[in-house]
């Protein structure tokens, strides 16, 4: 059986955007309860796509985007295809397999996103309030698993200093399975599926 990559072992996820001059793609630091980088997440971006980012709307895009832990192994991706509405999203493990999909479904003001299997089963959803960012992590049977929130708490709220950051917080309960890494890899990448489709 294969080990259970230690960057999932956490309950909190505080993701931190890398800000540049000139930024074409999206980049976050990941950090755990005590302050410690544990990962990147990092759009993968071709000097066409670049380009293009220039002349259309950027929520229209495809993107790779992948989760990594501080020795560069890749944990999960994070893919979608052209879109010209509605997100469809795969996630996808450390072996480039896809292991389950997301479904954004459109609410005014209240963005929801289906988390299925590959059968298209409802493994959980997350829906909240799109102005005061805040958003509940549930399970099919409405049970609660998580949530996102830009509501730093402690110590962390003052050692970061970019406008876009935010944690994510799982549920102990979940352990070392598949569910964490796909609900982690979920939560983790809202973010810029809803930044870009403003």
């Amino acid at each position: 059986m294969k080990e259970f990559p230690k960057f999932f072992d956490n309950n909190d996820y505080f993701i931190d955007e890398k800000v540049g001059f000139l930024k074409f793609h999206n980049a976050y630091k990941v950090f755990n309860k005590d302050g410690e980088q544990i990962g990147n997440i990092t759009e993968k971006m071709s000097v066409g796509k670049k380009m293009l980012t220039l002349l259309l709307n950027k929520a229209m895009f495809p993107f790779r985007i992948e989760i990594r832990d501080m020795e560069d192994n890749l944990l999960a991706s994070v893919t979608r295809g052209w879109t010209f509405f509605m997100s469809k999203i795969t996630i996808l493990d450390a072996d480039n397999e896809a292991i389950a999909i997301i479904k954004q479904k459109f609410k005014m003001f209240k963005p929801e996103f289906k988390i299925l299997d590959l059968n298209e089963n409802e493994l959980a959803k997350i829906a909240g309030d799109w102005k005061a960012w805040n958003f509940a992590i549930t399970t099919n049977d409405s049970k609660s698993i998580g949530t996102i929130s830009k509501k730093w708490n402690g110590i962390l709220k003052e050692s970061f200093t970019t406008a876009d950051k935010y944690i994510v917080s799982v549920a102990p309960e979940l352990k070392e399975d598949l569910l964490k890494i796909i609900i982690v890899s979920s939560a983790i990448t809202i973010d810029m599926v809803l930044k870009e489709s403003k």
